[in-house]
């Protein structure tokens, strides 16, 4: 009866934890203005030390690029993340890539989702820097980056958030 005459005063709350291992770069530095200029959403970009990335949610998977060079994964609160790897990369059409998962998939915050060569996209794309977005942030009251430097895959918590 309470809740109905005060509301909840339980805040949704989501933690985005590192899909690759590697250096933080605030969005604003990743060198293409879609990602800096925060076009398709807020965010924070890993330049990857390794070529694994991992669902940095428990959730669904929304979407697999046929190119296989981004997925989008929803959270179980509805938090839709794009992991966008390396700039140009699409322009590989899938060399160099494996992905793990498809469209409908449920997967756990860690379960790998691509392997990647990073050696490979260092030859042939304009940039390893791999941009984590939250591409539906209009539901996002509050964002907390909590970490800097070097995080590792599905261990270092990235970012805190305080959903509507």
């Amino acid at each position: 009866m309470f809740k109905k005459l005060f509301g909840s005063q339980s805040k949704k709350q989501e933690t985005i934890i590192a899909p690759v291992t590697g250096r933080v770069v605030p969005l604003e530095q990743v060198p293409d203005p879609t990602f800096a200029e925060k076009m398709l959403g807020e965010g924070i970009a890993i330049e990857p030390a390794e070529g694994v990335v991992a669902a940095p949610v428990d959730g669904e998977i929304i979407s697999v690029f046929p190119s296989k060079h981004a997925i989008g994964i929803r959270s179980k609160q509805g938090l839709e993340i794009l992991i966008h790897i390396g700039l140009e990369t699409v322009n590989m059409k899938g060399e160099g890539f494996e992905t793990y998962v498809q469209e409908g998939d449920k997967v756990s915050a860690g379960t790998k989702l691509t392997s990647f060569s990073l050696e490979l996209i260092k030859q042939k794309a304009v940039s390893t820097i791999i941009p984590v977005v939250i591409t539906n942030y209009d539901i996002v009251k509050q964002m907390d980056a909590v970490s800097e430097g070097e995080v590792k895959r599905a261990e270092s918590e990235l970012l805190n958030l305080v959903l509507a």
